[in-house]
């Protein structure tokens, strides 16, 4: 640390398909709460100064606009390994699937979870939406594979009319840790391509503002889960023996870009593909992103409970890479301070 430093932290760098994963290993603050939802409040409020570390790690010059990441917590209780609050540069949001995806490789890794050098080990992760797990593959020691088991997801709405910019539009709205808007691209004149990333941003941004406030984003158990977390633009490209293959992009927060298939974006298509047919019981979805990765995905049916809409268990598959180790420092003298966002 030097003589200067006001903040020091290190981390520890992955990628998910593309989307980066920065989790923090030591020097963060203290955050208080009894469970990871509590804790997640509390860092939205800048308790001990835990949104700066934030700041500092996503903005300009140590990060970027689209950066990601998560601070370790203890778990709610001790049916799971950890817990993590995810982060991204315009707050905390209350699921991640590629950031599980990721701590899954890491916990393996390090150690920190013993697992089975020949076999599956699961991950458990407390999360602001619920319990999660990360079922890591390894075959001979080598990570082959980590499977996302989400929290319980549902179709909320079918067919939701929308005024945009670029026409009228019908959007589909899904849970699966936070709630998404699904819009098939070819509707507003785009396909999911490089080509169109400007106007695949205004269009993602402008629909989730414009349904974000809306009673059906509203989560009815739990308000801190409110709110359209993101807009799922789509290709289809048809089916395969398999199940279906769709292209997406997810345009989270406030303009972000998801350069992975998006996890918990693809659990909740997995919710609206399950929920209309699309996608068997059984079948796979296989999920293309924006920059050719891949995830690919199935469900497992949820018991129907009275008064409840029809759930399903979201399962997506993928890997994570360490990209490497970081100490970064705040200098007290600094007058860019934790640093500044320029897209």
């Amino acid at each position: 640390m030097t003589e200067h430093a006001a903040l020091c932290l290190r981390t520890e760098d992955y990628h998910t398909a593309g989307e980066p994963f920065r989790i923090v290993t030591d020097g963060l603050p203290a955050i208080p709460g009894d469970t990871v939802g509590a804790r997640r409040m509390n860092a939205i409020a800048n308790v001990n100064g835990v949104d700066r570390v934030r700041e500092l790690l996503c903005n300009e010059p140590r990060g970027h606009a689209d950066m990601y990441g998560g601070f370790i917590t203890p778990a709610d209780d001790d049916g799971a390994d950890f817990g993590v609050l995810f982060w991204h540069k315009d707050g905390f949001s209350t699921a991640c699937g590629h950031g599980t995806i990721a701590l899954g490789v890491w916990a393996v890794e390090t150690g920190r979870v013993p697992s089975d050098p020949d076999g599956d080990t699961e991950v458990r992760i407390d999360v602001p939406s619920g319990r999660v797990v990360a079922r890591v593959t390894q075959r001979a020691g080598v990570i082959e594979s980590v499977t996302f088991r989400n929290v319980a997801s549902h179709v909320i709405a079918r067919s939701v009319p929308v005024q945009t910019s670029r026409g009228d539009v019908l959007v589909d709205l899904s849970f699966s840790g936070a709630i998404y808007a699904s819009l098939d691209a070819s509707t507003v004149g785009l396909s999911v391509t490089p080509s169109f990333y400007t106007e695949l941003i205004a269009i993602g941004r402008e629909v989730k503002w414009l349904l974000n406030d809306s009673p059906l984003a509203q989560h009815a158990a739990d308000p801190r889960l409110s709110g359209v977390y993101g807009t799922i633009l789509f290709d289809d490209l048809g089916a395969a023996a398999s199940g279906p293959h769709q292209r997406n992009v997810t345009v989270f927060a406030d303009g972000e870009v998801d350069r992975s298939p998006c996890g918990s974006g693809t659990g909740a298509r997995v919710a609206l593909l399950a929920d209309d047919g699309t996608l068997g019981e059984g079948e796979t979805l296989t999920h293309d992103s924006i920059v050719g990765t891949r995830f690919t995905a199935g469900y497992e049916r949820v018991a129907d409970t009275a008064g409840e809409p029809r759930r399903v268990i979201p399962e997506v598959t993928g890997t994570a890479f360490k990209t490497g180790e970081h100490l970064f420092t705040l200098d007290e003298r600094d007058a860019l301070g934790t640093g500044f966002v320029l897209r």
